[in-house]
């Protein structure tokens, strides 16, 4: 059996744990886009199956979004290398979202691909649908809902939907992108370019740039962020509907 270098392993170990990610009996759906985080998270959990304590059924499924002709081929070669159960769905969500023409292609894009994972989870019957973010997708959310969104919010390592029938789990989120990278490597996998038109020219392309600079000014910086995200002073943030309260019951 292949061996994950014992930190990266134990990282993954204590995220499955903290959050509880999976149990027994569990029916797992991982969503692969054609990435390398995606590739790794299927291949992780496959090798976790072989060794869990517990007894769960892994499939993956690829959402072909509809921009290149050859997408399915070369996710395919890919997917193959994980040993994991998998469908190749070709769907136009991507193609649609980008024909609109307006600034909210990418989350009209994201919200139907996200619709149309749930809805082939509870048709599958699956309890839990795995998604291949780590620690700096989970950053850079907080800050293009902070910056674009105004709000204070980000991807949970695990969230649970519809009254407990589903959870996303994401067993890579206290990996940073090069430890992610390293297991890539080390299964074998080359990454499927994105064939988004918008690719490299997005909000997150933005704040991923910017945080790469800040990065390389403070190697701390990225594990101080992520710890701040679990560490919420709430009594420090502007809260309206409490004054409003307040000056109610006097």
């Amino acid at each position: 059996m292949l061996q994950l270098p014992p930190a990266i392993n134990r990282l993954i170990g204590q995220a499955m744990h903290d959050y509880q990610m999976l149990a027994e009996g569990d029916r797992v759906l991982i969503a692969v886009s054609g990435g390398v985080d995606s590739l790794v998270l299927a291949a992780l959990l496959k090798l976790w199956q072989e060794k869990a304590p517990i007894s769960y059924t892994i499939e993956a499924i690829h959402l072909d979004m509809g921009f290149a002709a050859d997408m399915d081929l070369l996710v395919d070669k890919q997917l193959a290398k994980t040993h994991v159960p998998y469908e190749i769905m070709p769907t136009t969500i991507g193609k649609d979202a980008f024909e609109r023409e307006n600034p909210s292609a990418c989350f009209h894009c994201a919200r139907n691909r996200r619709t149309k994972l749930f809805n082939l989870a509870r048709d599958k019957g699956c309890t839990k649908l795995a998604l291949g973010h780590h620690k700096e997708d989970i950053i850079e959310t907080f800050f293009i809902n902070l910056f674009y969104g105004g709000n204070l919010s980000t991807m949970l390592p695990r969230q649970d939907l519809f009254n407990g029938n589903l959870a996303l789990i994401r067993p890579l989120a206290y990996l940073q992108k090069n430890q992610v990278q390293e297991l890539a490597e080390l299964f074998g996998f080359s990454p499927v370019a994105n064939p988004c038109p918008l690719s490299g020219s997005t909000k997150r392309q933005s704040v991923r740039q910017m945080m790469g600079t800040l990065y390389q000014e403070d190697d701390k910086l990225m594990n101080t962020i992520f710890a701040a995200l679990s560490n919420v002073k709430t009594d420090y943030l502007l809260d309206r509907s409490l004054h409003h309260k307040e000056n109610l019951e006097k």
